[in-house]
């Protein structure tokens, strides 16, 4: 950030709990990129603007909602849906619990990040702040054994209630430093230590202390561009996260009449109980598909039969196999003349590619397979289907 051409104070620099503030509006005018917004700049200012992988701060100038902070060219935009008077003395306040549930998972993730370098030496490569949580990438793969090890660590230093400073070393003694940047950075340098944790370059704003954190969940590890990528909860995001995954049990636990403690095992029962039930269907429709077939004649050059929608792939295959036996080239199709068909096109004797593609180019169809059997869908109605078949010719 180019703070020395600025002409807005940071007072969130000075004070990250500062609420509310007095401030002179020095300029205000239409945002070039939103005509609904305008851009205002104070001579100071406690709303942080998005940086460092930290959204933008929200809240009030005179009254007046801030809907975003952005620094351009070195000056702080306060983007409000209202103008303020050039000139003018008006009153700041941010939106505090969104800055303290921001802080707290900025400062969260330089915890991880910290003993995650001193751990295994890798780099955060990726940090982003979202509606489902904090994300975290490392150029370096952490296997699932080794998360609550971290989690055990990172809320040792939350609970520890260690401070978190923030200062700009000379820059004879910060070459001298080892902390932790994505860039080579030139000029002041802001870093920002936890004490026995972490010493990072960061310009964005953080706890007081690591205690403020209240507590860090990783919710997810996943493998991602050769390193690995770590969804995290923390602070508030982690109780208000806690609570939703309370609320899905408890919808569960009423749905199978089981108490929270014994989901688990009550869906696997119910997991059996699905699974043989799928077992007695596909057994009674092949009961059925065979019925039905043995009351076909036999030496049948073509055949092919329409049915109601519901027959999965699988089942369209057993079908098609069992009317091959009927005939020398078979089809069976499900579905309905408002959603398409899905089909199965087989014979026992003759390569039937050919006819498949021939089918899709006229019904609007996509799908394909081996010479005995393609399986595809069509875009057509009963009526066009029986009209193909109709004018089909089987090559001996």
């Amino acid at each position: 950030m180019d703070m020395a051409n600025s002409k807005t104070a940071r007072l969130y620099y000075e004070d990250s709990h500062k609420i509310y503030f007095t401030a002179k509006v020095l300029d205000c005018c239409p945002s070039p990129k939103d005509s609904s917004l305008w851009e205002t700049i104070l001579n100071q200012t406690a709303f942080y603007p998005e940086g460092g992988g930290q959204p933008a701060d929200h809240g009030l100038l005179g009254g007046i909602p801030v809907i975003d902070v952005k620094e351009r060219d070195g000056e702080i935009l306060h983007m409000t849906s209202s103008p303020l008077e050039i000139g003018s003395e008006i009153e700041g306040c941010i939106d505090w619990i969104r800055r303290l549930s921001l802080m707290q998972q900025h400062t969260g993730e330089h915890i991880l990040s910290g003993i995650v370098h001193k751990l295994y030496g890798y780099e955060n490569v990726g940090f982003h702040m979202g509606a489902d949580g904090v994300t975290v990438d490392f150029n370096g793969e952490i296997s699932p054994e080794d998360i609550p090890r971290l989690e055990r660590l990172s809320n040792q230093a939350i609970w520890a209630d260690l401070p978190v400073a923030a200062d700009y070393p000379p820059e004879d003694a910060r070459s001298r430093m080892q902390y932790r940047s994505k860039k080579e950075l030139t000029g002041p340098v802001r870093i920002v230590t936890i004490e026995d944790t972490d010493v990072c370059a960061c310009c964005g704003v953080h706890t007081r202390r690591t205690g403020e954190v209240g507590a860090l969940k990783i919710v997810s590890c996943q493998k991602h561009k050769g390193g690995v990528r770590l969804t995290v909860q923390m602070g508030m995001g982690a109780l208000e996260h806690y609570g939703k995954l309370l609320d899905s049990a408890a919808q569960i636990s009423s749905l199978l009449s089981a108490k929270q403690s014994e989901i688990a095992p009550a869906v696997e029962r119910l997991q059996e109980e699905s699974a043989s039930l799928r077992q007695k269907l596909a057994q009674a429709r092949k009961e059925a598909f065979e019925a039905k077939v043995s009351t076909l004649p036999d030496g049948q050059q073509l055949l092919f039969l329409v049915e109601a929608p519901g027959l999965s792939p699988a089942e369209l295959r057993q079908y098609c196999s069992f009317l091959c036996g009927k005939a020398k080239v078979a089809a069976i199709f499900s579905g309905d003349s408002s959603q398409g068909y899905k089909y199965a096109f087989g014979s026992s004797s003759v390569d039937i590619r050919s006819y498949g593609k021939a089918l899709n180019a006229a019904l609007q169809g996509r799908g394909g397979g081996a010479a005995d059997l393609v399986q595809g869908s069509v875009a057509a109605d009963a009526e066009k289907i029986q009209d193909f078949f109709r004018n089909l010719e089987i090559k001996e």
